[in-house]
């Protein structure tokens, strides 16, 4: 199982892993309503490396970014049940928009982030590239998504 930590056990966490000569992955995201197309991203993420971190925005960013009536689940109900999956070393919550903040101070060896995404647009990769690590997109298990499982939700409730 997975820890929860904050940045600053974080950059500690990465820099002992540097000197371990682990190879260390990152992604991120919101991670509203775990579903399959979650689970099995993080498992492929994870395939890539040998730790796997993963930033959580916290309620306050999902709210900018995905609007007002976003999260479902509230941050600290949704890192513990990303920690608690197979495939995840560190789930550390970010309050900004984007994970750049937090890309730069631990420095991953790979930097994952789902297929929707084209390499030269992905946030943090100038970062991980000057320091020699690469940047990853991994393709979405079809049909599954935390807005369309809101949607059926939704449907089935106005029927």
């Amino acid at each position: 199982m997975g820890l929860v930590v904050d940045r600053d056990q974080l950059v500690q966490i990465r820099n002992d892993l540097k000197r371990q000569g682990k190879k260390v992955v990152f992604t991120n995201g919101c991670f509203d309503i775990l579903h399959r197309g979650h689970v099995e991203y993080l498992q492929k993420a994870k395939q890539l490396g040998d730790v796997l971190i993963v930033g959580l925005n916290t309620d306050a960013s999902v709210k900018r970014l995905k609007g007002a009536e976003r999260p479902i689940v509230q941050q600290e109900d949704r890192a513990i049940v990303i920690a608690a999956l197979a495939a995840v070393d560190y789930v550390c919550l970010f309050d900004e928009d984007t994970p750049y903040e937090l890309i730069r101070a631990i420095v991953p060896d790979v930097l994952v982030k789902g297929a929707d995404w084209r390499v030269e647009n992905v946030v943090g990769r100038d970062v991980v590239e000057a320091a020699g690590g690469m940047v990853k997109t991994i393709e979405f298990v079809p049909d599954r998504s935390t807005t369309s499982i809101i949607t059926r939700i939704i449907q089935t409730t106005e029927k």
